[in-house]
């Protein structure tokens, strides 16, 4: 889909602040607010804005441990597994990935017990024939990218 310059200004708008009203937006895009409302409601029809959401510290609500954890799936399988892990509240990413592993999941939990228990799980799922997890130390950066 091609974007218009309008479409783009509004976007980025709503990358950096997603609660600001249809009046603000207008404002900062230098556009009437009917044509912010009109761009707006178009790109949510359009699946380009899928949903608006609160960026939360997950450290301070008490989800203290992050991982990445690599998956080997056996072959023909990849899609039926990527679907039963994603079905757990703590996987906040899945990707299927190039290299010696197939997918990446990226999930948060509230102790390592908790991680523990996830990750014995996840390895007596039938077609996972490896795993390899990493433990996420500190996030340097994990913003949303605008649109240029």
């Amino acid at each position: 889909m091609q974007l218009s310059e309008t479409d783009r200004k509004i976007l980025n708008i709503l990358v950096d602040n997603s609660r600001l009203s249809l009046r603000q937006i207008a404002k900062k895009a230098s556009v009437s607010v009917a044509t912010a409302m009109h761009h707006t409601r178009k790109l949510e029809k359009d699946g380009i804005i899928k949903k608006y959401a609160a960026k939360l510290d997950y450290e301070k609500v008490g989800y203290d441990v992050e991982v990445m954890i690599e998956i080997r799936i056996s072959k023909g399988k990849l899609f039926d597994v990527e679907k039963k892990i994603a079905y757990n509240p703590n996987v906040f990413a899945v990707y299927d990935i190039t290299g010696a592993f197939d997918a990446l999941v990226l999930a948060r939990f509230p102790t390592r017990r908790q991680m523990d228990n996830f990750l014995k799980k996840l390895q007596t799922y039938e077609f996972v024939e490896r795993t390899e997890t990493k433990l996420i130390l500190n996030t340097i950066k994990e913003e949303n990218i605008g649109v240029f």
